[in-house]
């Protein structure tokens, strides 16, 4: 099949916005790319309309099984106060979890316009339900349960190990029934736990959403929602198996212990980038720290706002250090979420080991929200690829100073400095934290404002990105990522996999700040449309 009169656009070779090309695909590859100068008439070719035609995008960071669930359970996104979310959970109940656990997922109490504090569990006991309840916070980093929850963790010696900091009491010293990060991870892990049936359904849900933003690969940190990756395995190729799997997911394996690791390591055969042609086992999933709104993400100074306190670091540093190294001396990557410098730092220590081969695994540091001069230094010697998520500026940025001071604010979300020393980096959503849209990313890292525009001139602009270098972290660089993909380059070129999308607009004849409105049209996986416009 040839797709012919398309403008092409990678970000590398291919950015004129002016040139037709035909593209040539066969068994699911591109065989040849051809500049021509007008439409190619031929019954087996594909008139392109001149639309741009560009690798299809890759998110390498978000939870993708929980997105899919938000399209079932109780979405509280836009609930403003406690009175409309307790009438919105007595009249969804009957609906949700077969009876089993109220859940609602996208809180902001902080914003309800009927309190002046936050929810805890005994509010929620107003309900009178008596079943187990459950919301969580939009960040995905704090929780609210009820007293039938606390009574379960209560008899868990496990939890005992997370750190105090993350549940909150009262000041006779009781847990609220509020939770943070790690805590957070528990109860979703060992409470939540779903069949793979119920996985599938909540899967399919959310392909579409994915392919209408022109997403064909993604990599995800699912656990937490189903509890066993053995469901969570057998849910994504048993998708595969029906034919209903368009798209190549990593699945990653969250860890809160060393035993947790060794048990995987032992349980399944398969390591990093191996697995079947659609799903591959991901990274080793890892949290160092919290995160700046709740004063939980580990600062080397303390915060700004909060002098008494400079974040929780999890792990000390010979923790830390040798799980980094059995996961390197067994063919896993490593993905560390860190936000504060100081868990910067520690997760640098971690893979200069020369036991974690971070030229061979490409390990992954999520976030790394704050740096500094000393840590850039490092980060481009060691070369490890930095996982950001430029759509996070957008809520943030008025509040970064007030967190880390006037002096670190230049090194938050330096996206620039990263780019120019040569440290791999990848774009990507944390959804359904951040918006699934790559053209939204986009205008982030390019404008660093909002999508009103605000504050002007950009917050930091000496760190955006060009429209290329933004456009090169949903593509190609994702893949260096990828670990045993051949055909995977995310750019444009002969007998690369023919996944891609087309758009109406070329991103270089668009300003910048309408980047955000362009529109996938098409996308394309293994050869063959799967989704319209």
């Amino acid at each position: 099949m040839k797709i012919s009169n398309v403008r092409l656009y990678d970000g590398h070779e291919y950015t004129n916005p002016t040139k037709k090309y035909s593209v040539t695909i066969e068994e699911g590859r591109i065989t040849r790319i051809k500049e021509e100068e007008r439409k190619t008439e031929n019954g087996e070719t594909v008139d392109g309309m001149e639309r741009v035609l560009s690798p299809a995008f890759h998110d390498s960071h978000m939870h993708f099984l929980r997105y899919g669930l938000m399209k079932r359970e109780l979405d509280l996104r836009h609930v403003t106060s406690w009175e409309e979310m307790k009438k919105e959970v007595l009249e969804y109940y009957p609906e949700m979890e077969n009876g089993d656990w109220i859940v609602g997922r996208g809180l902001d109490d902080s914003e309800f316009k009927d309190r002046n504090d936050l929810l805890t569990g005994k509010d929620l006991d107003e309900l009178h339900l008596h079943t187990y309840m459950f919301f969580l916070h939009q960040d995905g980093h704090e929780c609210i349960v009820n007293h039938k929850v606390m009574d379960l963790l209560k008899d868990e010696e496990e939890f005992n190990e997370i750190p105090d900091a993350f549940k909150e009491t009262d000041d006779s010293g009781e847990w609220t029934g509020r939770f943070k990060d790690s805590a957070v991870h528990f109860i979703k892990h060992h409470f939540r736990g779903r069949s793979s049936e119920d996985a599938k359904d909540a899967i399919k849900h959310g392909i579409p959403h994915m392919l209408k933003y022109g997403i064909t690969t993604i990599h995800t940190d699912d656990l937490n929602f189903i509890g066993s990756y053995d469901r969570l395995w057998n849910a994504y190729t048993g998708l595969e198996e029906e034919g209903e799997l368009p798209i190549r997911v990593y699945l990653h394996h969250y860890i809160f212990k060393r035993q947790h690791l060794h048990d995987f390591l032992e349980r399944h055969q398969e390591r990093t980038g191996e697995g079947t042609e659609h799903v591959k086992v991901g990274a080793v999933k890892i949290f160092l720290d919290g995160t700046q709104r709740l004063h939980t993400s580990a600062m080397r100074i303390p915060y700004k706002d909060q002098p008494d306190t400079n974040g929780i670091l999890i792990y000390t540093q010979e923790e830390l250090n040798e799980l980094v190294r059995v996961a390197g001396e067994n063919r896993m990557q490593v993905a560390m979420h860190a936000i504060g410098d100081q868990a910067v730092e520690q997760a640098i220590t971690a893979l200069e080991q020369k036991e974690a081969r971070t030229d061979t695994y490409h390990h992954r540091i999520i976030h790394a929200q704050t740096l500094g001069e000393d840590l850039l230094y490092r980060l481009e010697k060691l070369k490890p690829t930095i996982e950001t998520q430029p759509s996070f500026l957008m809520g943030e940025w008025d509040q970064k100073v007030k967190w880390v001071g006037e002096d670190l604010a230049p090194y938050c979300d330096a996206f620039k400095s990263i780019v120019n020393r040569g440290i791999p980096y990848t774009l990507s959503s944390d959804l359904p934290i951040g918006s699934i849209d790559p053209f939204e990313g986009m205008f982030a890292a390019v404008n660093r404002t909002d999508l009103t525009g605000n504050p002007s001139g950009g917050w930091q602009p000496q760190e955006k990105l060009t429209v290329n270098e933004a456009y090169r972290g949903y593509t190609s660089m994702p893949t260096i990522i990828e670990l045993n993909e051949p055909h995977n380059s995310g750019t444009l070129s002969e007998g690369e996999r023919a996944d891609f999308i087309l758009l109406d607009r070329h991103p270089m004849e668009v300003s910048s700040d309408e980047l955000n409105n362009i529109r996938v049209v098409e996308t394309w996986h293994n050869g063959k449309k799967v989704y319209s416009l």
